[in-house]
């Protein structure tokens, strides 16, 4: 699911689930394995985060949701999924030292959600972002309504959860969702310039700069407990059921 690359101070992981690293639980074990031994280590500065894939990543497994409409307590699955995977992301993003992603192809719902973990995202002017959970009865319930609150305002969050429309990457640079949208082909080769210049400075003082950026809004967890609780709840719905229902069939047709 993952290649590590060990590139100077720069640790590149490369995920690599085809055909769109299809983010599940068994996903969330493998990296969270692989985060845990980073960062056992000391020989690296900046986590690169990248795709061998057409898409970054695209988010959670659809079908496997939908299975669950027939479960005893479809809330209480999808809720508990939910809880699992975003102690995966809460993971990366509580990593001591940079992280960086690059975003070479569309990052909707759960992949956007991942970006959203790191420090810093360098995207493809090309490229499609979006939080399109609400357009199929749900919500983006790994992090997405309170990272993307916190990192670009209400308004510009409220845009992108509530219309469920993605945005180019270029639009999403000039939003503040990532810091630098380049050309396609110049995307590899700017990526790595940004986690080589910041592999070169004193990890010390990004430790401790990371830490204090974060602590910004520190203590504020209850907008993750109700991502977890409400958005179990939505697989309740005839709407969320009925709309997944027919993604998926549009999907295999």
């Amino acid at each position: 699911m993952f290649e590590l690359n060990l590139r100077g101070r720069v640790a590149e992981v490369t995920m690599c689930r085809p055909p769109v690293n299809a983010i599940s639980e068994e996903w969330g074990v493998a990296f969270t394995e692989l985060l845990d031994g980073l960062d056992a280590r000391d020989d690296w500065s900046v986590l690169h985060l990248r795709s061998s894939q057409k898409v970054f990543a695209a988010g959670a497994d659809l079908a496997q949701i939908q299975s669950w409409i027939t479960a005893e307590r479809p809330d209480a699955t999808l809720s508990s999924y939910i809880g699992k995977l975003q102690a995966v992301y809460r993971r990366l993003e509580s990593l001591s030292r940079v992280t960086l992603a690059e975003i070479g192809g569309a990052a909707l719902g759960g992949g956007l959600e991942l970006a959203l973990c790191c420090d810093l995202r360098v995207a493809a002017d090309e490229i499609k972002v979006g939080l399109p959970e609400v357009g199929i009865g749900l919500i983006p319930g790994l992090g997405g309504t309170q990272r993307l609150t916190r990192l670009v305002g209400r308004g510009t969050a409220a845009r992108l959860v509530l219309s469920a429309e993605p945005v180019d990457g270029a639009s999403a640079c000039a939003l503040g969702i990532v810091q630098w949208s380049v050309p396609r082909e110049r995307l590899a080769a700017e990526a790595a310039r940004i986690a080589d210049r910041i592999a070169g400075l004193p990890l010390p003082a990004l430790k401790v700069a990371k830490e204090l950026i974060g602590a910004h809004g520190a203590g504020h967890d209850a907008g993750y407990t109700l991502e977890r609780e409400l958005g179990g709840r939505l697989l309740l719905t005839p709407e969320a059921q009925q709309r997944i229902t027919a993604f998926i069939q549009r999907r295999s047709s």
